[in-house]
């Protein structure tokens, strides 16, 4: 395993982390290595009640290029399989954070990069950004959850066009598509995203929480079983202190300071 560090971790703003990958020489390519640090990554982050937002990007002009083909190239199907199951244990990981994650895609993203996009609660994207996923140009599919995502963010009949068809988008088809909320220069990408990040974490954390979770797992059920479940996250958080904090705030023309509690 190479001993390079393939992440950058760090704090951009209280309650704010940035996930940066940081292979910019392979484009920030998913290598090995990569995924287990990003499953570990997202593992800590998710246990750590400090963590209100995080912001996932890359260093130098790519955001990520799917997986390190050079890596791939000449592995047997049993190397194979062994690699994808650490990609899928990491994607599995980011998708079960409970706080909410922003894409700030600052370039190409391809495949992986897509899919991890995809699995972000929302994406900002700089203009010169590209997303796609081109799997079925080497014989695969998308086998992150790019299926799936896709189809819930942009619909099944502009999902089918750019699944079958392995183009690029530019940010602004992103956009279009439902991919990409934002786009940005490139010079602004992070320091919006990071405000925008910021201003989340302002917000009381354990609403913030909630509104992930329903968001998430609500759609899958009956309308009734849905706001069922709405309801019960409704009555938890107006016992907690942070709703009482809220109130007093409001009341007293103050910020509110919230503690997840």
């Amino acid at each position: 395993m190479s001993d390079e560090t393939t992440l950058i971790l760090r704090e951009a703003a209280p309650g704010v982390r940035i996930v940066a990958f940081n292979r910019p020489k392979a484009a920030n390519s998913l290598s090995t290595a990569m995924g287990r640090e990003l499953l570990a990554a997202w593992t800590d982050l998710a246990a750590d009640p400090t963590v209100r937002v995080a912001i996932l990007t890359g260093e130098g002009r790519f955001f990520c290029a799917g997986a390190d083909l050079k890596e791939r190239n000449g592995m047997s199907d049993a190397e194979w399989s062994a690699q994808h199951r650490i990609f899928e244990d990491m994607a599995a990981a980011q998708l079960a954070c409970p706080f909410p994650i922003i894409a700030a895609v600052n370039g190409a993203a391809m495949g992986g990069g897509t899919e991890m996009t995809l699995a972000c609660d929302f994406a900002f994207a700089s203009e010169t950004a590209r997303l796609g996923l081109p799997e079925v140009g080497l014989g695969i599919i998308p086998g992150l959850g790019g299926t799936q995502l896709l189809v819930r963010a942009c619909g099944p009949r502009r999902a089918s066009e750019v699944l079958m068809s392995g183009r690029h988008l530019t940010a602004a088809e992103a956009v279009d598509y439902g991919i990409v909320n934002r786009v940005f220069s490139a010079e602004a990408l992070l320091d919006e995203t990071i405000a925008f990040a910021a201003l989340i974490a302002s917000k009381a954390p354990l609403s913030v929480r909630a509104l992930k979770k329903l968001m998430r797992q609500g759609p899958a059920l009956p309308l009734a079983e849905a706001m069922a479940m709405e309801l019960g996250e409704y009555n938890f958080l107006f016992t907690t202190a942070d709703r009482r904090e809220g109130i007093a705030a409001f009341n007293e023309g103050r910020t509110a300071s919230f503690e997840g509690k």
